[in-house]
């Protein structure tokens, strides 16, 4: 069982953001390639990689794929990721809806020029039918094994309305992990929790997502966030850590955050993971964008810190694990940006996107901590018992 309490003590640090791009098109992803080059690369939903070299952005995208992508709404192309080794084979992941609306994960390969990606080496790996427009998830992330994690969401429409979060013969309302340096398009990671099931798809590493929009990796423990969207009260955090064997069940649609969803009581039979954090849609919130746990070094009143933030309200919060071994969060900063996803450079410092319906009014700022007397403000503490 989940218990909240809300305590007056301030426990978190102050932040301030700082904008280091404008101008953008609807920006949904950042992230770096981990190759030494310091550079930024920035996804557009309409289908365009940008490169950010620490000064300006580059005049040609680092890849195109805008006529291959269906936009509006959640769909687009939603995220990259690097190989771990893309400073030796420049390998690229990416994850899109196409024309039919149904997700699709490609790999692309960097061209002789380290600034632009080749159109022609497009090879999908994986594409998975839609049956609505929302709910796709849309983050890959390599995680600290090497293999390749992708979340999708349950399908759309509301209430997942043919239980597919809950079916393991589905890969709609999951988190997948593949190996993607075994024969072409993937093998199945030997100790993926469904291998040798019949009844269940070998690509499944966790279930009971509804959208999955935005997850991360702790770069120092190799611990897993996945904050998953709520339907119409909660939005949720929840937890992985480092040394789990997989086949979570993080409960949708028998749950949202840790309420009973459907059925309306009775739902968890002591099999499902609660969340390790969950808050409400008052305020003006209504969409959780995971972050991620700050592991950099300009700010040090900010480590071990885990930044997050909601699209809708722009508030950003600050989870930790208190001196009970619960976690807690606090408010860290109120902003009217739409966050649509934070991302890390090289160094770990961490960034956020600010998402706008306007073309050209997006926006790319990077967090950092302010000795700045600020209103303390309440602190949500949460703890499963």
């Amino acid at each position: 069982m989940i218990l909240a309490s809300i305590s007056s003590v301030y426990a978190g640090p102050n932040i301030e953001v700082k904008q280091i791009l404008a101008g953008l098109t609807k920006p949904v992803a950042i992230t770096h390639a981990g190759d030494g080059s310091g550079r930024l690369f920035i996804t557009l939903q309409g289908g365009k990689i940008l490169i950010y070299d620490g000064r300006q952005i580059l005049s040609n995208p680092f890849l195109d794929i805008s006529s291959l992508v269906s936009t509006g709404g959640e769909q687009g192309l939603l995220s990259v990721a690097f190989h771990p080794e893309y400073a030796n084979n420049g390998s690229l992941y990416v994850n899109y809806t196409n024309k039919d609306g149904a997700t699709v994960i490609a790999r692309y390969r960097v061209s002789s020029d380290p600034n632009v990606a080749e159109p022609a080496s497009a090879a999908i790996l994986l594409t998975v039918p839609q049956p609505f427009e929302n709910h796709n998830g849309g983050q890959l992330q390599f995680g600290p094994d090497g293999y390749l994690y992708i979340g999708l969401g349950d399908g759309g429409s509301s209430g997942d309305p043919s239980n597919l979060a809950q079916n393991p013969s589905e890969l709609l309302g999951k988190m997948l992990r593949i190996d993607v340096d075994g024969s072409f398009p993937y093998t199945i990671p030997p100790d993926n929790p469904f291998v040798s099931n019949v009844q269940a798809r070998e690509e499944i590493w966790a279930m009971g997502l509804r959208n999955p929009w935005r997850f991360s990796f702790d770069r120092q423990t190799g611990d897993m966030f996945i904050a998953d969207v709520g339907q119409i009260n909660w939005e949720e955090l929840n937890f992985q850590p480092s040394g789990s064997v997989g086949g979570e069940n993080y409960g949708w649609r028998f749950m949202e955050a840790s309420h009973c969803y459907e059925p309306a009581i009775n739902c968890n039979n002591g099999s499902l993971v609660q969340p390790i954090l969950e808050y409400a849609h008052t305020l003006g919130n209504c969409s959780i964008t995971a972050g991620y746990r700050y592991r950099g070094s300009k700010n040090p009143k900010l480590y071990g810190q885990y930044l997050y933030g909601d699209f809708c309200s722009g508030r950003i919060w600050g989870a930790f694990i208190d001196e009970t071994g619960s976690w807690a969060s606090t408010e860290v900063l109120d902003t009217e940006y739409r966050i649509s996803a934070f991302g890390e450079d090289e160094s770990g410092e961490i960034y956020f996107a600010h998402w706008t319906p306007n073309d050209n009014n997006g926006a790319i700022y990077l967090i950092s901590q302010t000795n700045k007397i600020l209103p303390h403000l309440p602190l949500l503490l949460l703890e499963i018992q």
